[in-house]
């Protein structure tokens, strides 16, 4: 297993979908409902296949959820911890793993439940794990966390941008880029943004239910016309309206679950 060493190599590594959800979920347990974390084996589990605020939904079971522990004990991301019960539960090791913390951890957290998504809506939905308030503080947590290789951009800055998590492993990383159109620098111009219709992929193993993803907008062209530009600014506002509403009906449902 990959270890961080004193030149500064990385400890984390490509991890599979079923790994990805175990982290994503012992991170925003811990933040979301300290109480009940450490988590035990049926709990995660449950948190696994919740319905909100997971893409895809998944339909394990604890045979699945054991060895994907077992396999992230031995890379150093996770430990079985004993309290004062019998009960064996599970912790996660991400801020040495991935070497964040704080609000880098909130959005790892919602890349890894949830996979790419626009830097909007991963705004919103990281911020019920940490300070988020607007986009001016998530940039430059995006950009330390692409420093990392922990994000990777999937289109270009600016409206309506998508970014991943860097734990896919090599192939899975190649299609989530060939989905929206090779993968890009964060520093290519907005201008050279492609068209591109988002679809989800099953991963690995696990029953996977995906849903739908929003395409990514094209950019205003030089002899757009005024009457476009409205219409275009209108569909950017209802689109704002409707995240805000999915995500108030996101945090009910989890808040119920």
């Amino acid at each position: 297993m990959d270890h961080e060493n004193s030149g500064g190599e990385k400890q984390w590594r490509p991890v599979t979908s079923i790994q990805r959800r175990v982290l994503g979920v012992l991170i925003e347990k811990a933040k979301t409902t300290p109480d009940a974390y450490p988590m035990t084996l049926n709990a995660l589990t449950t948190g696994c296949n919740q319905k909100s605020n997971r893409d895809p939904q998944m339909n394990l079971d604890t045979d699945d959820i054991e060895e994907a522990l077992e396999q992230l004990r031995e890379l150093g991301a996770v430990a079985e911890v004993h309290g004062d019960g019998r009960v064996v539960k599970f912790r996660h090791y991400m801020k040495d793993w991935l070497q964040c913390e704080g609000n880098e951890l909130a959005i790892m957290a919602e890349l890894l439940l949830r996979g790419s998504q626009t830097v909007g809506e991963l705004r919103g939905r990281a911020a019920r794990m940490g300070k988020i308030p607007d986009m001016g503080t998530l940039q430059p947590i995006l950009r330390g966390l692409q420093e990392k290789g922990l994000v990777v951009a999937l289109t270009p800055e600016g409206r309506g941008q998508v970014v991943t998590h860097g734990l896919f492993p090599e192939r899975e990383m190649e299609d989530q880029r060939r989905q929206f159109g090779g993968g890009v620098s964060v520093t290519t111009p907005l201008s050279q943004r492609p068209v591109v219709q988002a679809h989800p992929v099953g991963q690995g193993g696990a029953t996977t239910v995906p849903s739908a993803k929003p395409p990514i907008e094209a950019t205003d062209g030089p002899n757009e016309s005024p009457l476009v530009r409205e219409l275009r600014k209108e569909i950017e506002d209802l689109k704002g309206e409707m995240g805000r509403m999915k995500k108030d009906i996101e945090d009910l449902w989890s808040n119920l679950g």
